[in-house]
């Protein structure tokens, strides 16, 4: 449905594709569940990274994947759950992870 780069030290978003929701809100706010989500990880003392979050919604879902060699970026995927296939798509926000030039 959409996608967008996000940049999670600010919530701003750098770049989006496609269209159905807000994405400027939805960028602001995913960037405090990837906050949260490593804050959490520092509390319990875990050394590791997060591959991608899955949010998932009655009718989507919503793909989370930070940027590996640029710390503090995501990338944010909207896909409609009845038309896609999730091990696909995360598969695909991998692929797009890694040939993001930014």
């Amino acid at each position: 449905m959409c996608a967008a780069v996000v940049d999670s030290a600010s919530g701003m978003m750098l770049g989006c594709a496609g269209a159905g929701l807000d994405l400027e809100v939805a960028a602001a706010g995913n960037t405090e569940v990837v906050r949260a989500k490593l804050k959490t990880m520092r509390q319990l003392g875990l050394n590791d990274v997060i591959d991608d979050i899955l949010i998932t919604l009655g009718r989507q879902y919503h793909v989370l994947r930070p940027v590996s060699r640029k710390e503090g970026v995501f990338v944010y995927f909207v896909l409609d759950k009845g038309k896609s296939n999730l091990a696909l798509a995360r598969r695909k926000a991998q692929d797009v992870e890694r040939e993001l030039t930014i």
